[in-house]
């Protein structure tokens, strides 16, 4: 990303509400990765206004970034999501506090340079397609001048919200993470001038082991993200119940459901989720808007509140987002274990590969 580097091609993907905190990111830091921060809802519930949820985030967010530089000095970024209505807020306390890149997704984030003019963060949009990234290089160029730093590509095998239609989803007829890649890579190409002007085009979505990544390696990418085999470890904050979760998840676990954020979401079936499919209207009341697209009197649950409830360990209310294989975790481990394992599954793989050839 620009001059930053990691010793290992792996960003850990931002996982929110309250499940990619300072441990977990620190930890992966600490390992020669990138850690995330998710930076949604880390105030939600704490007071019924406006003015004190914005205020409340913006120093949980703080409280986070500075906690995981006391714990690493490796790398440490804050993924923020477009759609969120303290967006800007947000983007700014990161820049604040120096983090050392933003993700940022759900959305077009086409105004982030301008929010973070003058810092030395890097900045890395989340797409889903070519024709997204293509508008974001075209905008950042024509309006800032600059490019961003890397791009992650998340295919339609990812966990949490995703940003392809629903039916698309259903019957798996999005694109693959693989043309997704390929596609994205494409669209880079007449942006990257000079040397040292390579915008590095990050793979994720459904990526579970080193054979996994180093698929990608070959095909282009210059690294990966990935999220759900993170929370299976002894440092991700969330309750046991909701390691549980992944680890007793089977295949038809995995649903598909429609989101208030207006993005489907992949996630794990409990029994508020059986009830949301069923079309049952979860009642709810909201004093603040922490989504722009959300109308509280018309949405039919809340997903902050359900994430939440994920979050403190209440599964029968909750909303628990994985990506696709999550029903091939099947242990809690650290987190030092399991980058040991996916570095040495790719020199594996990628040995292999070279023989072939």
């Amino acid at each position: 990303m620009g001059d930053l580097e990691i010793k290992v091609p792996l960003i850990q993907g931002g996982m929110g509400v309250r499940v990619s905190m300072a441990p977990l990111a620190s930890a992966v830091a600490n390992r020669g990765g990138a850690g995330t921060i998710a930076s949604v809802g880390l105030a939600y519930g704490a007071d019924e206004t406006t003015t004190t949820f914005v205020k409340g985030s913006n120093e949980a967010l703080q409280q986070e970034i500075r906690k995981a530089k006391r714990l690493t000095s490796g790398v440490i970024g804050v993924n923020i999501m477009v759609a969120l209505s303290n967006y800007e807020d947000l983007v700014r306390v990161a820049v604040e506090e120096k983090t050392d890149f933003i993700v940022s997704g759900a959305g077009l984030p086409l105004s982030l340079p301008e929010l973070t003019n003058g810092s030395s963060v890097k900045l890395v949009p989340i797409v889903s397609s070519a024709r997204a990234a293509d508008i974001i290089l075209k905008t950042w160029k024509r309006r800032y001048s600059r490019m961003p730093d890397a791009i992650v590509v998340e295919g339609p095998m990812a966990g949490g919200h995703l940003g392809f239609r629903l039916e698309d989803l259903k019957t798996k007829s999005a694109h693959t993470l693989e043309d997704l890649v390929a596609d994205v890579l494409r669209a880079v190409e007449g942006y990257e001038t000079g040397p040292g002007k390579r915008i590095p085009v990050i793979a994720a979505g459904g990526i579970f082991d080193g054979r996994d990544i180093a698929r990608f390696l070959l095909l282009g990418a210059q690294g990966v993200q990935m999220a759900t085999r993170f929370v299976a470890t002894f440092e991700c904050s969330v309750p046991d119940a909701f390691k549980k979760m992944y680890i007793e998840a089977k295949e038809e676990d995995v649903v598909i459901i429609d989101s208030p954020v207006g993005m489907p979401g992949r996630t794990i079936m409990t029994d508020f989720v059986r009830k949301v499919a069923a079309g049952e209207k979860m009642a709810f009341t909201c004093s603040y808007k922490c989504l722009r697209s959300c109308d509280p009197k018309t949405v039919p649950y809340c997903i902050a509140r359900a994430l939440c409830d994920a979050a403190d360990g209440n599964i029968d209310n909750a909303v628990v987002f994985a990506g696709s294989n999550v029903s091939r975790v099947k242990d809690i481990v650290s987190v030092k274990e399991l980058m040991d394992e996916l570095v040495n599954e790719t020199i594996a793989a990628l040995a292999q590969e070279s023989v072939k050839v």
